[in-house]
């Protein structure tokens, strides 16, 4: 099931560049997500490609198509960096390393991933304001932790495509089921960690919320809620982590 290392980064180097082209990438994210690659196709193989494939260009194609909503609280955008793909990849090409375990790893944690960028992306379209996960109150749109029903429904289409591609590469049914639950659990978990942990500032040169230490306008932000370091970018890692923890947990259970 492995690719050769050479075969892995040559073609992970492929489609690092081809997204640096389409504009999906920065430079630095470019060399994040060669290197995240690399790893996943070495170890993983071709069904590590066909979900990687899922969550990199359902990811891009959804976030292109949304509304734009990342500059409401000073999101990055719809291009990623490399403390972005290092987030929401790390997780999965570590654990690719885990002889045998790897693909279960891999499949759960860039579930996870896809079903919180497809929730952003989708939640974008909705006429209804998110809510607040924990205290469930409205809250502006984009704001960490804000959830809606077209979110949910998106997300669940993000956890399943990297599932279904899995599954149908290694020829292994399990991994959908694995892909659906913990990319669900994992999108929760991101919630929750943003509307009760994550950094929130507000601007009082602007008199506008904001997720930045520094706000677009140049000026510090003055903090008004959870843990000031704990930015997207963290939150986005800790629940791939965990997510990738539960693949592995999975796979041991399956092989039994």
């Amino acid at each position: 099931m492995t690719l050769p290392p050479l075969t892995a980064c040559l073609l992970s180097l492929a489609i690092a560049a081809a997204g640096w082209g389409l504009q999906a990438l920065t430079s630095g994210g470019a060399v994040a997500a060669t290197l995240v690659g690399a790893l996943i196709l070495q170890r993983a193989g071709i069904p590590g490609l066909l979900a990687l494939a899922a969550f990199f260009v359902g990811a891009n194609l959804i976030s292109r198509l949304a509304p734009d909503r990342t500059s409401a609280l000073d999101g990055k955008g719809t291009r990623r960096d490399a403390v972005q793909v290092l987030a929401n990849g790390a997780a999965a090409a570590l654990g690719a390393l885990l002889p045998g375990a790897g693909l279960w790893i891999v499949t759960a944690s860039l579930a996870a991933a896809a079903a919180d960028t497809w929730a952003t992306s989708t939640g974008a379209w909705s006429r209804s304001p998110p809510r607040d996960v924990v205290r469930w109150h409205a809250v502006p749109p984009g704001t960490s932790g804000g959830v809606t029903i077209m979110g949910t429904a998106g997300a669940l289409l993000g956890a399943a495509s990297v599932g279904v591609l899995a599954a149908l590469g290694a020829g292994v049914p399990a991994l959908f089921p694995l892909a659906l639950v913990v990319g669900m659990l994992g999108m929760l978990a991101d919630s929750v960690l943003g509307a009760v942990l994550q950094g929130r500032f507000h601007c009082d040169t602007c008199d506008l919320p904001t997720e930045r230490q520094v706000h677009r306008c140049g000026q510090s932000s003055r903090p008004t809620g959870g843990v000031r370091w704990l930015n997207n970018d963290a939150v986005n890692a800790l629940a791939t982590a965990a997510s990738a923890l539960a693949g592995l947990i999975a796979w041991r259970g399956w092989a039994a």
